[in-house]
């Protein structure tokens, strides 16, 4: 089950649509909640640890989203068979 998750979630077209959710979504986020400190030059090794993990949570949802969408519409397929 989690093998067939991965192997979806590492799919090309997945994979792809999560960047840039995460470039697009994440520039956004990154903007409202460090843009302060990113204009005043206060970025701290800890705040781009942060911005990291603010891009790694669109990347996350992207995919979640994706894999789910894909494996409700192999689960209809396999019910219209």
């Amino acid at each position: 089950m989690m093998k067939d998750w991965l192997q979806m979630a590492l799919q090309w077209p997945v994979v792809r649509r999560a960047l840039w959710c995460a470039v697009l979504v994440g520039a956004v986020l990154i903007t409202i909640n460090h843009g302060n400190a990113i204009r005043l030059g206060d970025v701290t090794r800890s705040r781009l640890l942060q911005m990291g993990l603010t891009l790694l949570v669109p990347y996350c949802v992207s995919t979640y989203s994706s894999v789910s969408a894909m494996r409700a519409e192999r689960r209809s397929d396999d019910q219209t068979m």
